[in-house]
């Protein structure tokens, strides 16, 4: 299933403009149709455990 750059923002809990500098950086994987841009949800959901994981990792 593929997720709207605002359901990708409310799903993580932060802005679309956020959303979009990380699929712009590579660090979220999107395709585009038509202007838009498509996150897959589990790319989402790979990148909140990673995010995790790291900040766990960095407060040890």
């Amino acid at each position: 299933m593929f997720l709207t750059v605002a359901e990708v923002a409310a799903v993580m809990r932060v802005s679309k403009m956020t959303v979009y500098r990380l699929v712009h950086s590579g660090h979220l994987p999107a395709i585009r149709v038509g202007r838009s841009f498509r996150v897959p949800e589990q790319a989402v959901h790979e990148y909140l455990r990673e995010s995790s994981m790291e900040h766990i990792e960095s407060t040890e």
